[in-house]
């Protein structure tokens, strides 16, 4: 195809040529102007500028000289910053600042080049103040200011774009100090060399006046919001000894990576694709572990979205941990009633290449275990804080051909046979316990009472020989409990959890060894390597029952001098009260033996569940509570009835105190719900006769509703 010729007359051609010419001598005339006035135009700037950060942010700004040194370059001396009663911030010897014109024209500062020498940049902390008070405060009163009207994806896409326009294309900094001094108690230097050439970033950091030599090396271009950055230190790891005595933990790693491929508009969300990356990481946090845990090589490929009123990790991330991969999906939503998402995929994959993956240190017990299949894991949360009960959460873990070939440093099925078991009391050994026929306290499960194993599994986890392992109800009610209560006041455990946790691990309240617990609980019930009859006889032979008293064995003895087949639905429902609490279990009783009153409501709430579910005859006068008697030798330990003592060394650490002498205030959750804040002294209250019949009865399915909505939440 032949594109036609345009003819334009020679008229229209000369007309053009004269308007641009014309465009063109105003244009230099106005640039000549500019140039001939640009001092002038400088000096005003910057004392306009002095100005307006002594009014607006407190600052006593100095500059020695200003001026040209070349079309669009700045050259200062002498700078120094000092907030208004305060240390001084900053001292420069010598700035060079260069801008793009073209980004000008829009009103947009890219910096072009950067030239800092012979200065150094101070913040000081002292009392409760700081230096750079000014910048907190600023931010406080914009926040105020801007409250309701914010919009996260362009605060997001404003943010990067302000940093990114201060990243030059070439820089050179020499002889540049940044300071850190906290209340005079710690101090930091770091001594700093760095260069930007073509987009090539080197850099040398001294720390601490050569306590150590850090890199920063990388490559950087703003233009197309690609920055690529590797930090590393000299013949060590790199680690900051300031920072982790403020976190109270070990923190250290060979080289840290990040890098930000792109960022963009999506729709209506600002879309920041990049990726993190480390290698070694050493990390050591009395609440995380015990012991040192070594991360190897981690990874986050990561697409983070930013809307009108959310942040999110997309589920297009993937992390990786050496050869494991799983894709997370986290998003917070902000708003009247915050919102909180999680999601975990990970594909079928290898399962001894997961195993390898996990950090070394953080399951210390499954250290050296072989295992034959894949696996594949899914997870998903979500919590709205304006209706936390309806919090959603599933977890599962998949096994496909999935065999263990060889046990690490613990024989996960030890428990078959004769074992020794040894409890612990904050933190010490308290005395070896044979688990097994040589020990007389030892109690097979046949020859313990039914009426202690359904009062216990009714109240500790009823759906023990059903579920393998976890009960993800129980779970999820216990996120909405301890979200609206504002603390841990509900566990999920169940008895295999219970059971793996004081057999196998330490009893240290680690994030690292509830971690292993959960997956030792896995690979039993999953591989059935202990029949849930063994789990229930080992539970039942080292669970606490009192001060030192472990097992069943030794409970029905020291409590009531019978032996556990003899144990009665009252005795059973007793024992199932205090295993929460149970050196409190004392307390229970009245001077004469008896139980005190409060516990009448516990006896027929739990009877008549278990009366319900068939594994007791239904009983009026409270499932044995009046018959429930402590053997006479313990009386004369009992305080008496109207007696107040305090309670509180409970849940500390003193050995010293008489396990008999308590008071009611130190309630588990049970004796709470049901006790409320009656006295030692209190009775039953009788039915008030005054009532009609018709008013009775309404009580009467009131009390049972209340009753079936508590059971459905036990």
């Amino acid at each position: 195809m032949q594109i036609p010729k345009i003819k334009i007359p020679k008229k229209y051609l000369k007309i053009g040529a004269w308007v641009l010419g014309v465009f063109l001598i105003v244009c230099i005339s106005l640039g000549a102007v500019a140039y001939s006035k640009r001092e002038a135009l400088l000096k005003k700037m910057v004392a306009k500028a002095i100005a307006k950060a002594d009014k607006d942010y407190g600052l006593e700004v100095k500059i020695g000289s200003a001026g040209f040194t070349g079309l669009s370059t700045v050259k200062m001396t002498a700078i120094s910053v000092v907030p208004k009663e305060r240390d001084t911030l900053s001292n420069i010897g010598e700035l060079s600042i260069g801008v793009k014109l073209f980004p000008l024209i829009f009103g947009n500062v890219k910096l072009s080049e950067v030239e800092m020498r012979d200065g150094f940049v101070s913040v000081v902390l002292k009392d409760s103040t700081t230096n750079i008070d000014f910048i907190l405060k600023r931010k406080k009163k914009d926040s105020t200011e801007n409250k309701g009207k914010s919009n996260l994806s362009e605060i997001a896409n404003n943010i990067l774009n302000q940093v990114l326009y201060k990243i030059p294309d070439d820089m050179d900094v020499k002889n540049m100090i940044f300071k850190f001094n906290d209340h005079d108690t710690a101090q930091l230097s770091f001594a700093t060399v760095a260069v930007i050439d073509g987009g090539d970033l080197k850099s040398t950091i001294n720390v601490n006046n050569g306590e150590s030599t850090w890199h920063v090396d990388g490559y950087v271009n703003p233009g197309s919001k690609e920055l690529s950055f590797t930090a590393y230190a000299d013949g060590k790891k790199l680690e900051l000894p300031y920072l982790n005595n403020k976190l109270h933990a070990k923190l250290s790693f060979d080289t840290l990576q990040t890098e930000l491929k792109n960022a963009k508009y999506s729709g209506n969300d600002y879309k920041i694709s990049g990726s993190w990356s480390v290698k070694n990481m050493l990390i050591n946090q009395p609440r995380i572990a015990s012991n040192d845990i070594i991360v190897q090589s981690a990874k986050l490929d990561a697409d983070i979205l930013v809307g009108p009123n959310y942040v999110a990790l997309d589920s297009s991330s993937t992390a990786y941990l050496k050869n494991a991969e799983i894709h997370p999906f986290i998003k917070y939503t902000l708003g009247k009633n915050k919102i909180y998402e999680l999601k975990l995929n990970a594909p079928e994959q290898d399962a001894q290449a997961v195993l390898n993956a996990f950090p070394q240190g953080l399951f210390e017990s499954l250290e050296g275990l072989k295992v034959q299949g894949k696996v594949k894991y899914s997870l998903n949360f979500y919590l709205d804080t304006k209706i936390p009960d309806s919090v959603r959460f599933n977890s599962t873990l998949t096994p496909v051909d999935f065999k263990i070939t060889k046990w690490g440093k613990t024989d996960l099925q030890k428990i078959n046979n004769p074992f020794i078991y040894t409890p612990y009391e904050y933190g010490k050994p308290m005395r070896d316990i044979t688990i097994g026929p040589s020990n007389h306290n030892f109690t097979p499960l046949n020859q313990i009472s039914k009426n202690f194993i359904n009062a216990v599994l009714t109240a500790e986890d009823p759906s023990f020989f059903t579920h393998n392992g976890f009960v993800e109800e129980s779970i999820r009610k216990s996120i909405a409990v301890n979200y609206k209560e504002k603390k841990f006041k509900r566990g999920g455990s169940t008895i295999s959890m219970q059971l793996v946790k004081n057999v196998y691990l330490s009893r240290q309240k680690t994030l690292a060894r509830k971690a292993e617990e959960i997956l030792i609980v896995w690979l039993i019930e999953h591989n059935h390597l202990v029949s849930k009859n063994r789990m229930l006889e080992v539970y039942f032979n080292i669970m606490e029952l009192g001060k030192n008293i472990y097992g069943i064995g030794e409970a029905s003895r020291y409590y009531f001098g019978k032996q556990p087949a003899d144990l009665t639905i009252g005795d059973g429902l007793f024992l199932a009260s205090i295993v929460p609490k149970p050196k409190a279990a004392m307390y229970k009783f009245m001077a004469g033996g008896g139980l005190k009153p409060y516990m009448f409501n516990y006896f027929r709430f739990m009877g008549n569940i278990m009366a319900r579910r068939g594994l007791t005859p239904a009983d009026t006068s409270g499932y044995g509570f009046y018959n429930v008697r402590l053997r006479e030798g313990l009386r004369q330990y009992l305080a008496p009835d109207t007696s107040a003592v305090d309670t509180s060394a409970f849940d500390g650490d003193d050995e010293g105190m008489p396990p008999v002498i308590m008071q009611d205030n130190n309630k588990n959750l049970f004796d709470r719900i049901f006790g409320g804040s009656k006295s030692d002294t209190s009775t039953v209250k009788q039915a008030d006769t005054t009532k009609t019949k018709k008013q009775l009865r309404q009580e009467r399915r009131e009390q049972r509703r209340r009753e079936k909505e508590q059971e459905n939440e036990l």
